[in-house]
């Protein structure tokens, strides 16, 4: 019994406790209950009104360009554009670095570009937006347009940048220009945004220097320019870019999984060296795009002349088949400013003075004289790993002789072909009339510029040179 009476006293006790934390419990929830509602209220409304806008979060400062996000038009009015990618960025970029977009070759996409302030200033004007794929490596761009032609003559009829006009929303009109195949053109209301889907015609390996196999390909970058068309000028309002690199179709993705596999086996501390992968590419601020080609100097503003290239000039060597050249051309400084000529403007000097083929066999100790000993170096180890091959070789025989002759033609041209004509015959060139290929039924076809390009490696000729009835030039048939 007394086991009893102290069992149940205990289990009163337990159960007052019990009552007593539940009331308390309850008071608790009440006022918990009671700060969520007051904490909670109006977020709903909040939401609904568009209080998380985008454009708001990419104005923050973390996101604003480092050369500022807006620009003064003639004093008055003040804009800024957010311009996007829809194409993810890759995650193996530093945070030091600047951020890569992979895409695929020939595959359309969204650039979005929109203004985010001021809009009311430009009611009833249109924005002219030129949208480019450039090098982005400063010693490719020397020779971007000459690499954009060698690509037209391996891929007729397409274009390095083109638009998917079908998909495209927003603009009023627009323009490919056939001397820019890099660029695309287009007119657009900035009451509205604009949602323009390009296509990139041509992949990064292309433009390497030695194509065996497995070699990084070079990196490109989207620029954006846009002006504000108003009375018969272009003031620039904008001017945006990011890197790309483009693959063949499906490759962007596969490089994105290579990407995404090497981070994940990486150590917490090593990733947290990177920058994450965004669904999105933002572009940046930059310098607007300068197509204009470098200006001729008057001769006001010629600075330097053959005394001031006499420093440089006087450390050839006597011997050099570089010093007479050199010597009797002057140099300007394209700059308007007294100084040393940069390594680009040197090598175009040699060009320009020696052409190429002097150039190709200039040796290394002049170029290093020249541009120093890093450029120098550089550029003679470039000259050396490229062999010079001719266009287009053909074998030839004067009839009556069983001896063929090689032609090698730099330039598959009708001049050309003619000097090398000549120089068999020890004859001058203007001796030679024209150039006959015998056909098919042994008809006569006349030798033009179109005919040479497609004639076929290594092809064999006999030649029959007849006197024209003037008495003074030469006909010469290839059969």
């Amino acid at each position: 019994m007394t086991s009893f009476n102290h069992s149940g006293s205990s289990f009163f006790e337990l159960q007052n406790h019990t009552m007593a934390w539940s009331v308390y419990s309850q008071s608790l929830e009440e006022g918990l209950v009671a700060d969520f509602d007051t904490n909670l209220s109006g977020l709903g409304t909040e939401l609904g009104t568009g209080a998380y806008n985008m454009s708001e979060v990419l104005a923050l400062p973390m996101f604003k360009p480092e050369s500022g996000s807006s620009d003064q038009i003639e004093g008055k009015v003040h804009c800024r554009f957010q311009c996007l990618l829809s194409a993810a960025t890759s995650p193996a970029c530093k945070l030091n670095e600047e951020t890569v977009t992979y895409l695929n070759q020939g595959v359309p996409y969204e650039l979005k570009i929109s203004m985010v302030e001021n809009v009311n200033e430009f009611q009833g004007k249109n924005i002219k937006t030129q949208v480019r794929v450039v090098f982005s490596d400063k010693r490719l761009q020397y020779t971007e347009k000459e690499q954009i032609q060698d690509w037209k003559k391996t891929h007729l009829g397409e274009r390095v940048l083109d638009i998917d006009v079908p998909l495209t929303f927003g603009i009023t009109s627009f323009n490919l220009s056939q001397d820019e195949l890099n660029m695309i053109e287009f007119l657009w209301d900035p009451q509205e945004a604009v949602q323009c889907y390009f296509k990139v015609n041509c992949i990064s390996t292309e433009f390497t220097a030695k194509k065996h196999g497995g070699e990084k390909g070079v990196v490109f970058r989207i620029h954006v320019d846009s002006f504000l068309q108003e009375n018969s000028s272009d003031i620039h309002l904008f001017s945006a870019s990011c890197q790309i690199k483009v693959f063949k179709p499906k490759g962007a993705d596969r490089k994105h999984k290579t990407d995404r596999d090497r981070m994940e086996k990486k150590s917490p501390d090593e990733k947290a060296k990177y920058q994450p992968s965004y669904d999105c590419t933002v572009l940046k601020q930059c310098e607007p795009y300068n197509n204009r080609p470098p200006p001729v100097p008057s001769n006001n503003h010629s600075v330097m002349d053959q005394t001031s290239f006499s420093s440089v000039d006087s450390s050839f060597s006597h011997h050099s088949p570089l010093r007479n050249s050199f010597h009797s051309t002057p140099l300007h400084n394209t700059n308007g400013c007294a100084g040393p000529p940069s390594a680009y403007e040197i090598v175009r000097l040699i060009h320009s003075t020696l052409g190429r083929c002097r150039l190709i066999t200039t040796c290394q100790d002049d170029l290093i004289h020249i541009m120093g000993a890093a450029d120098g170096i550089r550029l003679n180890n470039a000259l050396q790993g490229r062999q010079v091959r001719p266009k287009l070789t053909i074998y030839v025989c004067q009839e009556q002789q069983q001896v063929y002759h090689a032609l090698y033609l730099d330039r598959p041209l009708m001049s050309e072909l003619k000097e090398k004509l000549a120089a068999l015959y020890e004859e001058p060139a203007h001796k030679i009339s024209r150039v006959l290929r015998q056909g098919p039924t042994g008809i006569r076809v006349i030798v033009s510029n179109e005919m040479i390009q497609n004639i076929p490696e290594e092809s064999v000729f006999v030649l029959n040179a007849l006197t024209d009835p003037e008495g003074d030039t030469y006909t010469i048939v290839m059969k």
